[in-house]
């Protein structure tokens, strides 16, 4: 299973952490997989069609080749 790793959190929030997970029978390491889980939770997947909206926003007025372009041009390297 992938891990992360966050670095440069002040030593008050990581007390707090540690209280808070004792409070609750968990590990520190439990208490933040909670955490996590619960605020992404509450976030709502966007949808393909939205992805497909904000790539086409972020990708208005640039020069797009067509995919049989570039197939036409990848058989012609071999």
């Amino acid at each position: 299973m992938p891990s992360i790793s966050v670095r440069n959190l002040d030593d008050d929030l990581i007390a707090r952490l540690k209280r808070r997970a004792a409070r609750r029978g968990h590990s520190a390491e439990a208490e933040v997989r909670d955490i996590l889980r619960q605020a992404l939770s509450a976030e709502a997947e966007p949808s393909f069609d939205d992805l497909a909206a904000e790539l086409r926003a972020l990708t208005a007025g640039r020069h797009h080749t067509p995919a049989e372009q570039l197939q036409r041009d990848g058989r012609d390297e071999r």
